[in-house]
């Protein structure tokens, strides 16, 4: 399995795109410049089968309307957050004088508990990470130990909580609970910035000296 990395649009938040061996793939929080996403996919001939997104902030939501009807492709997002897909003043777009409020269709298809998913070849895990947001979700690969975060956890940080729904207490027993306690190898994939480690983070993130 692979994982392109994405940094897209002024605020440079990660899409991702997981594909297997047969080139299908899955789209993790398209973001922004959905022509650039396109042309990652056409490049290396994948087949989408899916949108996953981590929460429902503009930054991460920005071409999730161009990329679904490009490809035809169902969106799947936590229940507590999939009417902020179509409220600026929820995902954040309405803050920003100079941005376009971002307003999106509902997702096709709501999380409603966490547990294992399959989405064609792809099997893999849903942790419901909130405190960022009430309806961050984290992706767990368990068979290529990676996870993808959103914007719950970071190299050398942790994710922002005075927008609406975030909760520091919430926030940091979700990492503990739901992200630390992976096997100390697992690759974590945030939101924004490089990648992590569950060890490199226990060891050298300045608000989780505590674990």
């Amino acid at each position: 399995m692979k994982i392109k990395t994405l940094p897209l649009g002024p605020i440079q938040a990660n899409c991702y795109l997981i594909s297997d061996n047969n080139r299908n793939c899955l789209i993790v929080d398209p973001g922004e410049q959905p022509e650039k996403i396109e042309e990652v996919i056409e490049s290396a001939d994948l087949k989408p089968l899916a949108i996953l997104l981590t929460h429902a902030h503009f930054d991460h939501i920005g071409a999730l309307e161009p990329i679904r009807k490009q490809y035809g492709i169902p969106v799947y997002i936590h229940k507590d957050e999939n009417l902020w897909l179509r409220n600026p003043e929820l995902n954040g777009s309405a803050k920003y004088p100079m941005l376009t409020p971002v307003v999106c269709g509902l997702a096709d298809h709501v999380i409603e508990r966490d547990g294992v998913m399959r989405l064609g070849p792809f099997e893999f895990e849903v942790r419901h990470t909130p405190g960022h947001s009430p309806g961050s979700v984290s992706y767990v690969f368990h068979e290529n130990r990676f996870v993808v975060v959103g914007d719950t956890l970071f190299r050398q940080g942790i994710g922002r909580t005075d927008l609406p729904g975030g909760n520091t207490h919430q926030l940091l027993t979700v990492i503990e609970q739901q992200l630390l306690s992976l096997d100390d190898d697992y690759k974590v994939y945030p939101g924004h910035g490089p990648k992590t480690t569950p060890k490199d983070e226990m060891d050298s993130n300045p608000f989780l000296n505590g674990f």
